[in-house]
């Protein structure tokens, strides 16, 4: 497929994602959307006239051939929908763009990947936590993605660099210019173990309406999205509810009720939107990565299971399929969901299950 048409598709007045999808799955790929006829494109469920119009236009694919050029010039990688270097994990995401450029040196199909966010005015806590994070991550080849923002971002990402974690920045605006431009030298670095990303063109600039649009792809990409530090409005609560929309795991550090920076987190906590972690450590055993801790976890169980009530041994049968909310846990062992809250606190402090954001449970 031509990278000229796969970027001229995005060029299309009134195209967005979910449009330009149905578009490659009823004429099989990019080049083909171009050589289609007014009637064959009119025929295609939820494109109109308007749409139709803006396709026969040649326009797209002359802003193509600069963007083409570009990237070309740059040494920035096109990726696409229908690609198998395109992030598997946010291809999965409804609203996943049809096209990234990415700068750097990283595979996004990578075992181990996480988001961290926050706050732009990180608080010496909100540092710790990152620097703490990156401490404790370093040993577990992971990816780790934020949006070179000021505050928690930025100190994610020069953690990352001083821990030598692959980091990749995902960008408000196009690759051929910086927002901050404080973070020049730091983006420079990224790229050597890491990268930059964005679903933007050359000449877009890093306005308002383009963040909750990367604040998606960096829900999207990740297994799980980390709130270090947030206030009630800030837009790491926007990327944690976008993930929680995506059925990704979430997770967020609290603080003291009266730190402004905190309030966030304390809200997706107190509102079970995000699962609560005291320390990175928490992270490692929540998604399983520790695999001597799994060892010991299961011997653990099997020795616990022998003096485990009928309802506990239900509830663990249950879970060994896969993780259940509570919900579904009551319906499946017909047991009222207040017997069955007090089985798995038990279950809980046993070390036996672990919760998840939603009141979503799985064996530890």
């Amino acid at each position: 497929m031509s990278t000229l048409h796969k970027i001229a598709l995005t060029f299309i007045k009134f195209i967005g994602p979910v449009s330009a999808r149905s578009l490659l799955v009823h004429c099989g790929s990019a080049e083909q959307v171009f050589s289609a006829s007014r009637k064959q494109l009119l025929k295609i469920p939820g494109i109109g006239e308007r749409m139709v119009d803006a396709i026969l236009n040649t326009d797209a694919l002359k802003r193509a051939e600069k963007e083409l050029a570009f990237v070309e010039k740059h040494g920035i990688e096109v990726l696409f929908y229908t690609d198998s270097n395109y992030p598997q994990r946010l291809k999965n995401c409804s609203d996943a763009p049809v096209l990234l450029y990415f700068k750097g040196t990283v595979n996004f199909n990578h075992s181990r990947i996480i988001s961290i966010v926050g706050t732009r005015n990180a608080t010496d806590y909100g540092k710790m936590l990152c620097k703490q994070l990156c401490e404790v991550l370093a040993p577990y080849n992971v990816l780790i993605i934020s949006g070179l923002a000021y505050g928690v971002d930025v100190a994610t990402h020069k953690e990352c660099l001083r821990h030598h974690i692959s980091t990749v920045g995902v960008l408000g605006h196009g690759l051929d210019r910086l927002y901050p431009q404080i973070h020049k030298s730091v983006s420079q670095k990224m790229v050597l173990n890491g990268g930059l990303l964005s679903e933007f063109p050359t000449q877009t600039n890093p306005d308002r309406q383009n963040f909750p649009k990367r604040n998606r792809i960096i829900a999207g990409i990740a297994d799980a999205t980390i709130v270090v530090e947030a206030s009630i409005k800030g837009g790491a609560l926007i990327t944690a509810e976008i993930a929680n929309s995506y059925h990704k795991d979430v997770y967020a550090f609290p603080g003291r009720t009266n730190d402004v920076f905190s309030e966030g987190c304390n809200f997706l906590i107190k509102t079970n939107r995000a699962a609560l972690i005291n320390h990175a450590k928490d992270l490692v055993y929540y998604l399983g990565w520790d695999d001597q801790l799994n060892e010991t976890t299961q011997h653990t169980q099997m020795s616990l299971q022998i003096n485990l009530t009928a309802n506990e041994q239900a509830v663990i049968a249950a879970l060994s399929k896969g993780q259940l909310a509570i919900d579904e846990l009551a319906r499946v062992l017909n047991i009222q969901q207040s017997k069955l809250a007090i089985v798995i606190l038990t279950l809980e402090m046993q070390g036996i299950i672990v919760s998840l954001p939603g009141k979503v449970y799985k064996l530890a």
